[in-house]
């Protein structure tokens, strides 16, 4: 994995992308904190990293198009599939490459609150832990685009598939409240959900009695509970949607200077899933 991890790190300065990427992303940085912070006179500097945080549906897609995708579109692809090195080392040596330039910028920033309270009052606790917060969504938002690159072999249909999902992600908060909140409709919608799951479960593992053997235990489950107590499902499936919404755990340091540890544990467990699904991807590939 070390290896995979030197040699990707070092392509993305080769590239100029790193390059790019940092510059980018700390001029924006830049930009809000002095409009916010030095000529605002706010003393949060987690408002800049709230005002910013659209910056990175531009900037991910650029960091991680090329990460699986090049790799897939020159077949270079095969001699890691061959290789000796498992694909877990693969997958998170790229991975902890592109953790490591946006590393970068966020490194930049922890001088921000210290300016902050050499100017007067600063919260450096509650600055320090938005940081971080934004620095665990950025993870994963990189996992999101590496899996994304990990289907296609273009990396501009990695960039603008990472930027779609990004962007509806960003978006879900308004669109889940469109949802009918009825237990019927909830119904139908956790059905359509269940059928869209076994689908992911069979295109991974090629098991078809697994995937709908569970497709049926589940429709069977919310068939009973449907008939039995109607009024659970009420609201159930926005509930359940509005689980997904990741820019929550970042919005709540923000506006209420709150660390929630649960949150960063979701944030951490959300990157896993992601990079789970992107080594399910390859290892497919490299059997079909």
């Amino acid at each position: 994995m070390r290896a995979i991890y030197k040699r990707e790190l070092k392509s993305y300065f080769y590239s100029m992308t790193g390059y790019v990427f940092i510059a980018f992303v700390t001029m924006f940085i830049g930009i809000y904190f002095m409009a916010t912070n030095m000529l605002g006179g706010y003393p949060y500097f987690s408002y800049t990293l709230g005002a910013i945080l659209i910056i990175l549906l531009i900037a991910i897609p650029v960091l991680t198009m090329k990460s699986m995708s090049e790799e897939h579109h020159s077949r270079t692809d095969q001699l890691l599939l061959t290789s000796p090195v498992s694909l877990w080392s693969v997958v998170m040596g790229k991975y902890l490459s592109m953790v490591t330039v946006f590393a970068i910028p966020m490194a930049i920033s922890c001088l921000c609150p210290l300016i902050i309270k050499a100017s007067g009052t600063a919260y450096l606790a509650e600055d320090y832990g938005a940081i971080l917060t934004f620095f665990l969504l950025g993870c994963v938002y990189i996992a999101i685009g590496l899996f994304i690159s990990s289907l296609t072999e273009s990396q501009l249909i990695a960039a603008a598939g990472t930027f779609g999902v990004l962007l509806l992600l960003t978006l879900w908060p308004n669109l889940i409240s469109f949802i009918p909140t009825s237990a019927r409709d909830s119904l139908i919608g956790l059905l359509l959900l269940l059928t869209l799951l076994a689908f992911v479960l069979y295109r991974l593992t090629g098991c078809a009695p697994l995937s709908f053997g569970l497709e049926a235990a589940g429709a069977a489950a919310l068939a009973a509970v449907y008939f039995y107590k109607k009024s659970l499902l009420d609201r159930a499936l926005t509930h359940l949607l509005g689980k997904i919404v990741l820019a929550d755990v970042f919005n709540t340091v923000v506006n209420d200077h709150i660390l929630d540890l649960g949150g960063l544990l979701y944030y951490v467990s959300a990157a896993f899933i992601m990079l789970f699904l992107t080594v399910q991807t390859i290892e497919k590939r490299r059997w079909s």
